[in-house]
């Protein structure tokens, strides 16, 4: 019974992005490519109400707490939270009903749509009343620009990311295994097997984690390795230096996106349980369609002391940003 709008930001080029108040999602991604053609490549669904049905997350903001937290318990100043738990014995993307599937009040400024709610104290078991607004800025220069802003009355915890799905050949247009993936990470965090961090940190260095240098994302997906085994595939988190997060290729398109952040983490999905349900185009989507580079706070950070905390104290001021830039080779 709420409204729903959808917002088209097209820039002087015609690119486009497409974003809902419906979960802040972004619905498309529409860049040229090497042939000066409009590509759309990010996933999503044709109607609302397959955003509705479907899980995965397609191009929502998650949140309050986006990723795993173990147990979906944690401890704050003395007072343990219980957190609703989704994901096997663990609480996933901010819990049954987290931020992606919200009705948010949406604003245009410009370039920019602002999605602003007010998260309850006590929803999904978070603590405070968490004031949020994400901002989403397409440029004439091809580039988003994703901005999170939070303030809470009560200390609580904050980790907020989007859940785009990219396949820089195009939505439906096969797997994203000959995608050219750089991370500039030289570690990643361990995960049990709940593909929740165990809390170690372990090197990049000679193992199928190690993008420093671009490779295929399909080239070591498939290798003897007990971390992928757990996820059937990429889904870890990577220990980020500086503002560099990740650059992403398509050979087939010609489309390149390269990621900056200020978070200290970034999560590597790739798909490995996508449903196979139609997309925007007809085609079915299926696992390894797309890939998924989320920018965060490390998973399950409030266990683990020697991580970045996502403690948000009362009054300070939570800030954010993501950039994603596309270009062509």
């Amino acid at each position: 019974g709420v409204p729903v709008y959808r917002f088209c930001i097209e820039n002087a080029s015609g690119a486009s992005v497409s974003v809902m108040n419906y979960g802040c999602t972004i619905q498309a991604i529409r860049v040229p490519d090497r042939n000066g053609t409009l590509t759309d490549v990010c996933l999503g669904y044709r109607t609302l109400a397959e955003y509705e049905q479907n899980n995965g997350y397609l191009g929502a903001v998650v949140g309050r707490h986006g990723n795993r937290i173990e147990k979906g318990i944690f401890q704050l100043n003395g007072t343990e939270y219980h957190l609703a738990v989704n994901d096997g014995p663990n609480h996933l993307h901010g819990g049954i009903c987290g931020f992606d599937k919200r009705v948010w009040d949406a604003s245009i400024e410009g370039q920019s749509v602002m999605f602003h709610r007010l998260s309850p104290d006590g929803e999904e078991g978070y603590p405070g009343n968490l004031d949020v607004r994400v901002t989403y800025t397409f440029t004439d220069d091809n580039r988003l620009l994703l901005q999170y802003r939070a303030e809470t009355d009560a200390d609580t915890v904050v980790n907020l990311t989007n859940h785009c799905y990219f396949n820089l050949s195009g939505e439906g247009k096969g797997t994203i295994r000959n995608h050219i993936l750089r991370i500039p990470a030289g570690s990643f965090t361990e995960n049990d097997a709940d593909c929740l961090p165990t809390g170690t940190v372990l090197s990049v260095e000679g193992t199928p984690f190690d993008f420093r240098a671009a490779k295929p994302v399909g080239r070591d997906i498939g290798a003897d390795d007990g971390q992928l085994a757990i996820g059937h595939g990429y889904d870890h988190n990577f220990a980020l230096s500086g503002r560099d997060a990740a650059e992403l290729y398509s050979p087939e398109s010609g489309v390149a996106m390269n990621i900056t952040t200020d978070m200290p983490g970034v999560q590597l999905y790739t798909a490995n349980f996508l449903e196979r349900i139609p997309g925007k185009r007809g085609a079915l989507m299926e696992p390894h369609g797309a890939v998924c580079l989320e920018t965060q706070e490390f998973p399950d950070a409030v266990h683990h002391a020697d991580f970045p905390s996502p403690v948000l104290r009362a009054g300070a001021a939570y800030h954010r940003e993501t950039e994603l830039t596309f270009d062509v080779r």
